[in-house]
């Protein structure tokens, strides 16, 4: 764990982190967001003890590095900079394995972890392992540079500004290994970028800075869908969530009253019911709002025994949705199911809302409206 206890930096004069205080838990992967200047690199720098606090603490598992032996502490982090760092008179294998190398004598070890972090960034170990920095292009010499930060089994991964200097198509080939990495193993990554949408896409959670200050520690989610501020506000950008829809869930979207009857309530009851509630669908539950069926307005069409319960003549069988269903579930159920009518139902079969189509063309229409009123 990654502890920052008010901690303060001042640069000849110059506050450049003013009294932060957060915790990272381990395994977690947190990036420091905000534009140059806002700290977030000294912070980051503080972490590996480049740079001291002017006061305040900065701890990892409980213990004020300020009293580590330096060496000892960066040999348990794995650093990547943008800069990538490769030795050019080295191959790809030495370069990857110098701090390894520092650590451990178990060559084959070594190789093997090689080998197995070149898989998972894409990069042939057996193309690539005897080649010089030279021969590789700029995305290849960073995925190189991200596996020697991991070769060391590092507790901690500390990483500044690493793919900015890529083309976009290379810089998301990465982000998705370094993605797919941290699935499996599980490290504590702190890394720095000025980039909402890299942000978004690979962290739990988000650290916004601004002159020195934490503006909102929060997960994407959260900060998209509530931010702190009016400066995280225009610092996201009104419409960024729709670039991550999965953060869209049905509870943000979803009707809240539902019209629900009782299943021993009378046809008659309930033709009236949808009437003065304009609605063509009933959802069927009983004194608890637990869901038992959905009864439609074309199965009254005709009735002759207006007396018949709802239970009698609602579907038994029909799809629902959790809360925590995104956008993107809610489109491709309607499209796939050809569905008008969607019950949000929770764990326990509570019925806590609906998804209509029109929800969602609604929904998505006023999205696109404000698109295009914000390109005018």
């Amino acid at each position: 764990m990654i502890e920052f206890k008010h901690v303060t930096k001042v640069f000849h004069g110059t506050t450049i982190i003013d009294d932060i205080s957060f915790v990272i838990p381990d395994g977690e992967f947190v990036v420091l967001l905000g534009e140059s200047g806002c700290g977030k690199t000294t912070t980051l720098k503080m972490i590996n003890k480049l740079i001291a606090p002017s006061s305040g603490t900065v701890e990892i598992g409980g213990r004020d590095i300020a009293g580590m032996d330096t060496i000892a502490l960066r040999r348990r982090m794995g650093y990547v900079i943008q800069q990538i760092g490769l030795f050019p008179h080295m191959t790809i294998k030495e370069n990857i394995e110098i701090i390894a190398k520092m650590n451990s004598k178990d060559k084959d070890r070594m190789e093997e972890n090689a080998r197995k972090l070149m898989g998972m960034v894409n990069l042939d170990p057996d193309q690539y392992l005897d080649a010089y920095p030279s021969e590789l292009s700029g995305g290849q010499q960073q995925r190189a540079g991200v596996v020697r930060a991991f070769m060391t089994e590092p507790e901690i991964v500390l990483m500044d500004e690493p793919f900015s200097a890529l083309d976009p198509i290379t810089r998301s080939q990465i982000q998705n290994a370094l993605i797919d990495m941290q699935a499996t193993l599980k490290r504590t990554i702190v890394f720095v970028t000025h980039d909402m949408e890299e942000a978004i896409r690979l962290a739990d959670r988000i650290c916004i800075m601004d002159g020195g200050k934490i503006i909102q520690f929060d997960t994407p989610e959260n900060i998209l869908k509530y931010p702190a501020n009016d400066f995280v506000r225009n610092f996201i950008g009104p419409k960024r969530i729709w670039t991550s829809p999965e953060y869209i869930k049905t509870r943000d979207i979803m009707i809240t009253d539902p019209v629900c009857c009782h299943p021993k309530l009378p046809a008659f009851k309930c033709i009236e019911l949808m009437g003065r509630r304009k609605v063509d669908t009933l959802m069927v539950t009983d004194q608890y709002r637990r869901i038992y069926g959905v009864l439609f307005a074309e199965s009254l069409i005709g009735i002759q025994d207006l007396k018949k319960p709802a239970e009698e003549l609602m579907y038994q069988t029909f799809t629902s949705v959790s809360p925590d269903s995104s956008i993107v579930d809610l489109l491709t159920l309607f499209d796939e199911k050809h569905l008008s009518t969607l019950p949000v139902v929770d764990s326990q079969g509570i019925i806590e809302g609906l998804i209509t189509r029109s929800t969602l063309v609604n929904t998505l229409s006023r999205q696109f409206i404000s698109g295009k009123e914000e390109g005018k």
